[in-house]
């Protein structure tokens, strides 16, 4: 069916009068109808996300209502003979809360009881409440970091954890099988049961329970928290109170949730800019750390000081290796860490951590992008011990009652870690400098380029499989020792041609294995039309070099590698 013919479904009934107005003035403009209409959205690694508007193609509620429809149908295929109860919760963006009750209505149609937040909440107290209330499912309407035309649909299965293969496929054919006629929006209040400070209390105490190490006095700590227009506001103000914090300096300009993060060029704590209101006000208070979470709370940035007390920015993977050292070697000194402990991360981040496992004796677990694979790790291993893991993209996990990431938890751990490091005479960047001295030094980057439109999901596609195809023997004048293909499966060693098999499940990933340690892998991004390239690169730390120094050494060969790997 072409993308004309699908937008003409959409000018009568079951859609409603004001989509038919709307798709018809679409069709003045066809590659703004052809984008609307040429396909429709799709599961990906942070769930289905998408521009909101009319079409197959967008956010809308008959987009989502099919998909819950279809989601309401599973669920009684696969519990039976169960009290069906479902949990939903949404972020600040537009129309997030709109279009929550849309799917709350349609679960209760659907005669489930659906277990709705009243008012907006982080997405990490999603995950939980879907465990503690005993739950078969969790939905969260969310965009995560996205700008703001965006939003998305975030489903958690039993376990508190986004859902993965092979129950996803599962999922995904009942909807395909669901018309837009078949959708019931007539909800049954019945079966609607607002929930608010009982769920509330219990997370902030899962926090407390999780990432309150010690107690250290806090009086003289100073932080500057932003939730930059979002949902983190509801939880960490609380959370820092029961901590015993005081000095916690809200930018105000970003306090309020507003999902047209009008104070940010994006509301992604990635970016710098994201933080530098945060960074202006540090700068009056004099303040000790600075933490920024994205709109629906999962991920964190962090900006510390050096000893000179300039302000630094830390990227994911180093906010992962501090909150981890600090976790393990506490575990470590305690006497409490054993083999059965495990961290996880995923084949884009820090080899690092690797090392890490190692040093401590206890498991390392890699797996494919996307934290819902981090909580499958926890979910299918019952007989281990989760400690924290996290990946590149600014989140992370401590322990396992929350089963995603989790930018109150982790956000209160570097708290502790920062209150520790001032009584100890030193910082978070000078632990960061030490977790270097131990494994090795490491410094990564992350390069997107944004591709819109169906030509653009055209280009990236075309990207990725020319160099699936004929993948380079050398990069940068470095020689390429192996080419992990995870949509194939397969490992190649490049000089002997040898095959080996990956032991995890299929991913539009290809991973490039340099001889001097480099790593360099690319995959479409999940959640945006993006080409994202990674790189990490690595040499023996030099204790006569300060780590500042050889940060500049490892930033040359990074620019080396990105310029070569562009022209290639």
């Amino acid at each position: 069916m072409t993308f004309q013919e699908n937008a003409k479904q959409w000018l009568t009934p079951p859609f409603d009068e004001e989509t038919q107005k709307q798709v018809s003035l679409l069709q003045k403009n066809l590659e703004k109808l052809e984008d609307a209409f040429y396909t429709n959205l799709n599961f990906g690694t942070g769930g289905m996300r998408g521009i909101m508007g009319v079409g197959t193609n967008r956010i809308n509620k008959y987009t989502l209502g099919k998909a819950t429809q279809g989601l309401s149908e599973f669920l009684k295929e696969e519990y039976p003979n169960e009290t069906l109860k479902v949990v939903v919760a949404f972020d600040s963006r537009h129309q997030s809360k709109e279009l929550a009750k849309v799917v709350a209505d349609i679960f209760t149609a659907n005669s489930i009881h659906c277990y709705l937040f009243s008012d907006l909440r982080p997405t990490p107290e999603l995950s939980f409440a879907v465990r503690h209330l005993n739950a078969h499912c969790g939905i969260v309407l969310t965009a995560s970091h996205n700008p703001p035309e965006y939003n998305g649909y975030k489903v958690y299965g039993k376990d508190g954890g986004q859902i993965v293969p092979p129950i996803d496929s599962k999922i995904i054919r009942i909807i395909e099988n669901t018309t837009f006629e078949t959708i019931r929006f007539e909800g049954n209040t019945n079966l609607l049961h607002f929930i608010d400070e009982e769920v509330d209390n219990a997370y902030h105490q899962t926090v407390l329970d999780v990432a309150q190490i010690h107690q250290i006095p806090k009086e003289k700590f100073h932080l500057v928290f932003t939730p930059i227009h979002g949902t983190s506001i509801t939880a960490f103000p609380q959370v820092l109170k029961k901590a015993g914090y005081k000095n916690v300096h809200i930018v105000a300009e970003q306090e309020k949730p507003d999902g047209a993060f009008p104070t940010v060029p994006s509301p992604n704590p990635e970016t710098p800019e994201a933080l530098q209101m945060a960074l202006d006000l540090a700068k009056k208070k004099n303040a000790d750390l600075i933490l920024g979470t994205d709109p629906d709370a999962d991920r964190l940035g962090i900006v510390v000081k050096d000893k000179k007390n300039n302000w630094k920015f830390l990227n994911g993977n180093q906010i992962m290796m501090i909150l981890t050292e600090y976790l393990l070697d506490k575990k470590n000194k305690q006497g409490i860490l054993t083999p059965k402990h495990f961290i996880a991360s995923t084949i884009v981040s820090t080899p690092a951590m690797k090392k890490m496992a190692t040093h401590y004796n206890i498991q390392f677990k890699e797996c494919l992008t996307g934290f819902k694979w981090i909580a499958k790790l926890i979910e299918d291993q019952p007989e281990l011990i989760f400690v924290g893991g996290g990946e590149e993209s600014f989140g992370y996990l401590v322990g396992d009652t929350v089963r995603d990431k989790d930018a109150i938890s982790a956000s209160l751990l570097a708290c502790e870690i920062a209150v520790e490091a001032i009584v100890n005479g030193t910082n978070l960047y000078e632990l960061l400098a030490e977790c270097y001295a131990k494994y090795g030094a490491y410094k990564e980057r992350l390069i997107s380029v944004t591709k819109p439109g169906k030509k653009g999901v055209e280009e990236i596609n075309s990207l990725i499989e020319g160099f699936r195809i004929d993948p380079p023997k050398t990069i940068a004048e470095t020689r390429v020792l192996s080419v992990s293909d995870f949509q194939k499966g397969i490992t190649i060693d490049v000089l002997t041609k040898k095959e080996s098999k990956i032991v995890l499940p299929k991913a539009n990933v290809l991973l490039f294995k340099l001889e001097d340690g480099t790593q360099i892998a690319l995959r479409p991004s999940g959640t945006e039309p993006k080409i994202k390239y990674y790189f990490s690169v690595n040499q023996e730390f030099n204790s006569q070099k300060t780590w500042e120094e050889q940060e500049i050494d490892l930033e040359k060969r990074l620019d080396l590698f990105e310029n070569s790997f562009k022209a290639l």
